[in-house]
C-alpha cells in the first residue's frame, strides 16, 4: 500500500523465479556429500541383500548357487504353517515381546522422571552412571552373572537358600521363571539407555510453561499431568510404534543364550527356530522364508500403529 492509498500489485506466482534443482543442489552440496555415508550404508547393508529373498521361494543348495537353485514358489512357506512347532513358536514370540513393551518402556519413562527432578547435578550423574553402564554389557556377561546367583546348586542365591533350609531354587531350568527373567534382566540391562532418550524429549520442554504453571498455582503433580507427560509423548509414541514393529524379533541374542532344552515349551522363539534350522542344519530355504514371513508382518503392524497413532492424535513416524 502506497502512502496516496494505491495498492501495489503482487507479481503472479507463475512470474516468480524458481530456484533449479541443479542450483538447489550446489547451494547445499556439503549436506548431500554428509548424506552419502549413510545413504550407502543402507544401499549395501539393507537393500542389496533383499536379493537374498528369493531364496524363500527355492530350494536352496549351495553347489548351486541362488539362481541355479529349483524353485519351489510358497512350498517352503507351506512347510512352516503346517510344521506343529510352529503355533508354539508364534505364541512364544509375541508374549515375550509383549512383556518387553508393557514391562520394560515405564521403567524408561519413571526413571527419566525421576532424574529430571533431581536438582543436584553431581547426585544425578552418578545415578545415569550407575543406570546406563549395564547397557555396555554383552547378553554373555549379564548370563554368566545370573549364572552365578542362580546356577543349580552352586550359584550363590541358590547355596545360600540351601544353607539357610529353605529348600532347593531352580531359576535358570524352570519354564515358570524363564520369561520372568528375561524381562527382569532386559529391565536391568536396558533402562538406564532407555531413559536417556526420554530425558532429552524433557530438555526441550520450555521453561515457561512450568513458571506459568507454579503462578496459576500448579503443583508438583500437576506440573507432571499436564507438562511433563504431555510433553514426551510424542517420543513414547513413537518408541512405541518401532517396538511393535518388531515383535516378531523378540530378542534373538538374550533368548538363545539363556534358551535351555528344559524351557523350550515357553522360551523357543521364531528367531532361535531360524537358527537351528539355517545355522545348525544347513536348511536355508525354509528359515529364508521364515524371515520373509516375520517382515511381512511387521510391516503391517508398522503402517497399523502409525494410522492407529494418527487417528488418537499422535504424530506417528511419518
Amino acid at each position: 500500500m502506497q502512502a496516496n492509498g494505491t495498492a501495489i500489485s503482487e507479481p503472479p506466482a507463475a512470474n516468480i523465479p524458481k530456484r533449479s534443482a541443479w542450483k538447489t543442489f550446489l547451494r547445499y552440496k556439503w549436506l548431500y556429500l554428509l548424506m552419502v555415508p549413510g545413504i550407502l550404508y543402507y544401499i549395501v547393508y539393507q537393500y542389496v541383500p533383499m536379493f537374498g529373498l528369493v531364496i524363500a521361494f527355492k530350494k536352496y543348495n549351495l553347489m548351486k548357487g541362488m539362481w541355479g537353485s529349483e524353485w519351489v514358489g510358497f512350498e517352503n512357506f507351506r512347510v512352516i504353517f503346517n510344521s506343529p512347532d510352529f503355533p508354539l513358536l508364534i505364541k512364544n514370540t509375541v508374549l515375550i515381546s509383549f512383556y518387553r513393551i508393557v514391562f520394560n518402556m515405564l521403567p524408561d519413562v519413571m526413571l527419566a522422571l525421576i532424574l529430571n527432578e533431581i536438582r543436584a547435578q553431581w547426585f544425578k550423574r552418578i545415578v545415569q552412571t550407575i543406570t546406563y553402564g549395564p547397557y555396555f554389557l554383552s547378553w554373555i556377561i549379564v548370563y554368566g552373572l545370573v549364572f552365578s546367583f542362580f546356577a543349580p546348586g552352586a550359584g550363590l542365591i541358590t547355596t545360600w537358600f540351601r544353607d539357610m533350609g529353605w529348600g532347593q531354587i531352580d531359576v535358570l531350568t524352570n519354564s515358570d521363571y524363564f520369561r520372568s527373567l528375561i524381562i527382569t534382566t532386559d529391565i536391568w540391562k536396558s533402562t538406564g539407555y532407555g531413559a536417556i532418550i526420554y530425558l532429552a524429549a524433557l530438555s526441550t520442554i520450555n521453561n515457561e510453561l512450568y513458571e506459568a504453571a507454579v503462578v496459576d498455582g500448579a503443583g508438583r503433580w500437576r506440573q507432571l499431568w499436564h507438562i511433563t507427560l504431555p510433553g514426551i509423548r510424542e517420543v513414547f509414541i513413537l518408541l512405541l510404534i518401532l517396538r511393535i514393529g518388531h515383535i516378531m524379533d523378540a530378542g534373538f541374542e538374550q533368548i538363545y543364550i539363556f534358551l535351555n532344552a528344559r524351557v523350550y515349551d515357553v522360551g523357543d522363539i521364531l528367531d532361535t527356530w531360524i537358527f537351528r534350522r539355517g545355522i545348525e542344519q544347513m536348511e536355508f530355504s525354509v528359515p529364508a522364508a521364515m524371515g520373509v514371513f516375520k517382515s511381512v508382518i511387521g510391516l503391517v503392524l508398522v503402517l497399523g500403529a502409525n494410522k492407529l497413532s494418527k487417528k488418537v492424535g499422535g504424530s506417528g513416524i511419518w
